[in-house]
């Protein structure tokens, strides 16, 4: 790929999931850097670099890098930090830029790389490989740029790492599943985009307790890319090939699994564990008083927004040089509620998982910053834990 000396921030991200557009140019000098002790941070990290505040104030240059956006929540993760991006105080401390490559490691490194050379203040990344992209982030490093990695983190060690558990997603999952199987039954594993750390880690998990039950046999196997319309078409090629279905364990597109199950005629309710698409959370309104068992965790597409926040906060020296570990909002059949983790008027695909409120709540996003990448109204908080 060419170099530039300017990137722009996407256009506004289509539902269909077409690559966000380049816009607005970045191009700045390049700031100066100290270089601070890791000493005294709460996880320790062997990296080669330090991480060090920047000595010049706001604004501060901070760049999105995104993979794939071939799914729902790719398009909510770029809106939703479009979104911050323009609201207060973030929009008088950032000047931001979003882009993405695809699930094309080489042209993330390129773009990374163009980055580089524009000395931006820090990258907030979402790779398209947890090893991949460690040569290029490490370059990024020397050059005094904050990285931090999010959802499908790389591995390389001075990137700071923004994420929920994923191993835990997996098995929590799979427990919900073998519990309420009693520990028998035919189970089919919806998985997501392979050689990612975020599929390898939920697979990981899954497969740790269901090789518990020897009564339980994983009967298919197969990817639904994270997204509603795969996780249909493929379930749907599946399921003339198999028996008796008993659970399901779906990384993401419940929606579209459930879709397919409907229209084969297999019976309900049988457990099903998966993501916070909306659709998957109407299903289990629907169904709640047929006896319809099912969990639905979500891995928040506002880790943008986490990042974002405590790349903007390590510049500032105000957040310890530290990974960072979000829960993940968990809906079951019977604490599912309409206008509060569900939402009758938005598209099934959606993952609704926005909503996290209450007092304790990491992020509060509005409909509107998801679907359209425009300011919510008031003003931002991004309560941000102080150890990883």
């Amino acid at each position: 790929m060419k170099r530039m000396k300017f990137l722009a921030p996407g256009s506004r991200v289509a539902r269909a999931g077409v690559a966000v557009g380049l816009g607005l140019a970045l191009g700045f000098g390049a700031p100066a850097y100290l270089r601070a002790s890791r000493a005294g941070a709460a996880t320790a990290r062997p990296a080669p670099f330090a991480i060090a505040a920047a000595t010049h104030g706001p604004p501060y240059t901070i760049a999105l890098s995104n993979s794939y956006i071939g799914n729902t929540w790719r398009v909510e993760m770029v809106n939703e930090f479009k979104s911050a991006c323009a609201m207060a105080p973030l929009k008088t401390q950032v000047k931001c830029s979003e882009y993405s490559s695809g699930n094309d490691v080489s042209k993330q490194t390129a773009q990374i790389d163009d980055l580089i050379s524009s000395h931006v203040d820090a990258i907030v990344l979402n790779a398209a490989s947890p090893t991949g992209l460690n040569g290029v982030v490490s370059q990024a490093c020397s050059a005094g740029i904050i990285v931090v990695s999010f959802d499908n983190v790389v591995t390389n060690p001075c990137a700071l790492k923004v994420n929920t558990d994923q191993f835990k997603f997996g098995s929590q999952l799979a427990q919900f599943v073998a519990d309420n199987l009693h520990g028998r039954g035919n189970v089919i594993e919806v998985t997501g985009v392979a050689g990612t750390h975020v599929d390898q880690e939920r697979n990981r998990g899954a497969d740790t307790v269901f090789g518990k039950y020897p009564g339980i046999k994983v009967v298919a196997k197969y990817t639904g890319q994270w997204a509603s319309d795969v996780a249909q078409r493929n379930t749907t090629q599946q399921l003339p090939s198999l028996g008796k279905v008993d659970g399901i364990w779906c990384q993401g597109g419940t929606d579209g699994v459930i879709r397919a199950l409907l229209a084969a005629h297999r019976p309900f309710p049988i457990p099903v564990a998966g993501e916070a698409e909306n659709g998957f959370r109407q299903y289990m309104l629907q169904y709640k008083s047929q006896g319809f068992k099912a969990l639905s965790i979500g891995q928040p597409p506002y880790l943008g927004i986490v990042s974002l926040q405590l790349a903007l906060d390590v510049l500032q020296g105000k957040h310890p040089k530290s990974d960072v570990t979000i829960p993940f909002p968990t809906v079951t059949t019977d604490t599912v509620k309409e206008g509060v983790t569900t939402f009758k008027d938005l598209p099934a695909s959606y993952f609704v998982d926005f909503t996290d409120s209450g007092p304790n709540a990491t992020v509060v996003m509005c409909k509107q910053g998801v679907l359209t990448g425009n300011p919510c109204p008031g003003t931002l908080a991004v309560r941000l834990p102080t150890h990883g």
